[in-house]
């Protein structure tokens, strides 16, 4: 499985490390991005670090002989996976701003927080991780996902779609550097885009630019000719280096020219 944009560090595991990653059916796709899923067998701890993208995660962990399902909200720091002998995680990714519907409350109070999963979808979510823990084949995990999520995503409301397509167009489009940027393609003046963000997404407008920014540079970064350091702040919107390289070790953990010369690697610990 080849990494996604936010991935900061995954190195060569010692064993076996296999996943998949799966768009949703039609029914779905309004609200959850993708299916994912990982197993591994290894001989050594494997600990993988992540800028997620501003959505929440439901995950279903079956390792060590415990299984769990959680749901993770937008992180506003990098987050490890820790991953130790034998086990396999089946994840669902929903797209930014259509978890809250189910949430039925601010998705700004998940925000750094990872829950159990019944606490948010009550009793009914344990059925679902009971059935999704025995299906031995991703694919009827998927099936029965979303045979469960189905009833329950509310009809979009087309100013949830709106928000939805502006957070995903923030990621692509190069000239939305700005919450000004921001502001103007979503009417609202900057004290109601930020209310709205703060309910719908979990975070502020600035800080879902600044997580987009730090995924191109990482990624830019990673590549075989990464660019020279002011011009890469300056592509990304930002008024100087320095403040480039303040951001991104303060979420990344690396200043911009170690964690280039590494590769996004660091030792194990």
């Amino acid at each position: 499985m080849a990494p996604s944009r936010g991935i900061l560090r995954a190195p060569r595991p010692d064993g076996l490390l296999d996943g998949r990653r799966i768009l949703p059916s039609e029914e779905v796709a309004t609200h959850v991005h993708h299916f994912w899923w990982v197993r591994w067998s290894l001989r050594s701890p494997y600990t993988a670090e992540a800028l997620l993208h501003p959505s929440a995660q439901i995950t279903h962990v079956d390792a060590a002989g415990e299984r769990r399902a959680e749901l993770v909200g937008v992180h506003t720091q990098r987050l490890a996976r820790r991953l130790v002998g034998e086990g396999q995680t089946f994840g669902i990714t929903f797209r930014p701003v259509m978890f809250q519907p189910l949430l039925a409350a601010s998705m700004a109070s998940l925000t750094d927080r990872t829950v159990p999963l019944d606490q948010v979808l009550g009793p009914q979510a344990n059925a679902w991780t009971q059935a999704i823990h025995e299906a031995g084949d991703v694919d009827d995990k998927i099936a029965i996902t979303e045979a469960f999520l189905g009833p329950l995503l509310p009809r979009s409301s087309p100013r949830l779609v709106r928000l939805r397509d502006l957070v995903e167009r923030m990621a692509v489009d190069r000239s939305i550097l700005r919450v000004e940027d921001v502001a103007a393609e979503s009417g609202l003046d900057r004290r109601a885009l930020q209310r709205c963000f703060q309910t719908y997404v979990g975070v502020s407008p600035k800080s879902v630019i600044q997580r987009y920014r730090l995924h191109e540079a990482a990624m830019q970064l990673q590549g075989a000719h990464p660019p020279a350091l002011a011009a890469l702040a300056a592509s990304l919107g930002y008024a100087d280096q320095a403040h480039f390289a303040r951001d991104f070790k303060r979420a990344v953990g690396q200043t911009p020219l170690s964690f280039g010369r590494s590769g996004g690697s660091r030792p194990a610990r």
